[in-house]
């Protein structure tokens, strides 16, 4: 298999298919990390101990997620260069990825280590599981460059269309990650710090791995000193499309901070359920959530190319993937997911796998309207529209948040498992509706012989 696929050519239901399987069986094995994280220290450290992890699920997921989007959008004119055949203009879009994604790990690392203590508190983390809980995340986020590096190199292979490569770094990299989880938590007690020593080291082996295997394989991704210097009108570009990315994860991640907290005000054992259903559902997301990397990847491509009735051809193969793999998730959900949670707990099951069936019940009659957010998110973002999606964001803020708020104050369990499918719902119409506007838009302007917008 080549190591870059031009995606502007081919049949574009075949093309998304061949594409996302990789990215699916990747994701499910990145699950592994924070799974075997939870699986390992449940059932060998305790459900405090579950719980401590599962309650900074929220705040890595602020901070990584923030890196994540800063990442897909700093690629996103590479994608374009790839998809228009202007490889000099895909080196030096790589180079000054990699410059501007040096900046902000400095940033982010530095800022979320000064500020972890303080948030956590007012995060209303139980006092039982603090202290833990701190040991845990501020290892993450001090090992926040590790994870940046494969991010950014395994976003910039699929770019160029490569979604297999990207896998079997992934599957070393969880493999990895599991002997060093069964050595450090086990062999050397080192308990929730173990865990997280153990991703950090893992992620960063993949992130090596990545770049020693583009310096051999792929020199349409080899920059030179030359590239790394900032070119102002493309670093703006990427910024432009980079920080609303990366906001719109962080303004998601912000809504699951504020649910977290009227979670914590629960006690630990139903951060533990919630902890432990949240891992299960995770898992069975990535059936559609490849779906959406597939789809930057693609629409990046053709858009780039100019050929947007391709990004549409596209988009309505990945919708009809995306339904059918709703459903498998969701029937999943409702059936058997419940009996994972032996998985993740050893003490007080009685109690948490009620809770955990509650949980999934929930989330699993919503997974359709989840899987048009991947897809169309994503779909906008790699056309190079960054401002509807962020958009998409703060809908999904305001919703899970207000849930949150109002399950937080009747100290509803219930409500808490409701307020994700209720910012699913919101968010998915919103991003559908978006793309069918921006659609209607972009054809009037081709009718009218303007030119269309990259950026919006």
């Amino acid at each position: 298999m080549a190591v870059q696929k031009d995606m502007t050519v081919g049949d574009p239901a075949r093309l998304v298919l061949n594409f996302s399987i990789p990215v699916i069986l990747g994701n499910i094995f990145q699950q592994f990390y924070s799974m075997t994280d939870s699986i390992i220290v449940g059932q060998y450290v305790g459900t405090k101990a579950l719980a401590a992890v599962g309650s900074t699920g929220t705040i890595t997921f602020l901070i990584l997620g923030f890196t994540w989007g800063l990442c897909a959008g700093f690629i996103v004119p590479l994608g374009q260069r790839f998809g228009a055949g202007d490889m000099k203009g895909v080196k030096k879009a790589a180079g000054n990825a990699v410059t501007l994604s040096i900046i902000f790990a400095v940033i982010i690392t530095a800022l979320s280590v000064a500020c972890m203590r303080w948030l956590l508190t007012i995060m209303n983390t139980p006092s039982d599981i603090f202290d833990m809980a701190y040991d845990y995340v501020i290892i993450i986020c001090a090992g926040l460059g590790a994870q940046l590096l494969y991010t950014l190199l395994s976003t910039m292979l699929r770019a160029l269309g490569n979604s297999r490569d990207p896998l079997i770094l992934l599957v070393m990299s969880a493999s990895l990650n599991i002997v060093l989880d069964l050595v450090f938590v086990i062999n050397f007690n080192m308990g929730v710090a173990g865990a997280a020593w153990a991703t950090v080291i893992s992620q960063g082996a993949a992130g090596i791995a990545a770049w020693v295997y583009i310096v051999l394989r792929v020199p349409t991704l080899c920059v030179s000193i030359k590239d790394l210097v900032p070119d102002k009108d493309l670093m703006m570009g990427q910024l432009r499309i980079g920080l609303p990315m990366g906001f719109q994860f962080s303004i998601t991640a912000i809504g699951a901070v504020v649910l977290q907290a009227a979670l914590n005000l629960l006690g630990s054992t139903a951060v533990a359920a919630y902890t432990a259903g949240e891992k299960i559902e995770s898992l069975l997301d990535q059936l559609y959530f490849g779906l959406g990397a597939t789809m930057a990847s693609y629409c990046a491509q053709n858009a780039g190319a100019g050929k947007f009735d391709r990004v549409k051809q596209g988009i309505h193969a990945a919708d009809k993937q995306g339904f059918i793999s709703a459903i498998v998730a969701g029937l999943c959900c409702i059936t058997f997911g419940k009996y994972l949670t032996y998985l993740f707990v050893s003490e007080e099951i009685e109690i948490i796998l009620p809770m955990v069936e509650t949980y999934l019940y929930c989330v699993g009659f919503f997974m359709i309207p989840l899987a048009a957010i991947f897809i169309y998110r994503n779909a906008l973002q790699g056309m190079g529209y960054s401002l509807m999606p962020m958009i998409g964001g703060v809908i999904e803020l305001f919703a899970r948040a207000g849930v949150g708020i109002v399950a937080g104050i009747n100290k509803s369990y219930l409500g808490v498992c409701f307020a994700s499918p209720v910012a699913w719902l919101t968010a998915g119409v919103f991003l559908m509706a978006a793309y069918a506007v921006l659609e209607k838009k972009r054809l009037k302007a081709a009718a009218t012989g303007l030119q269309t917008p990259h950026l919006y």
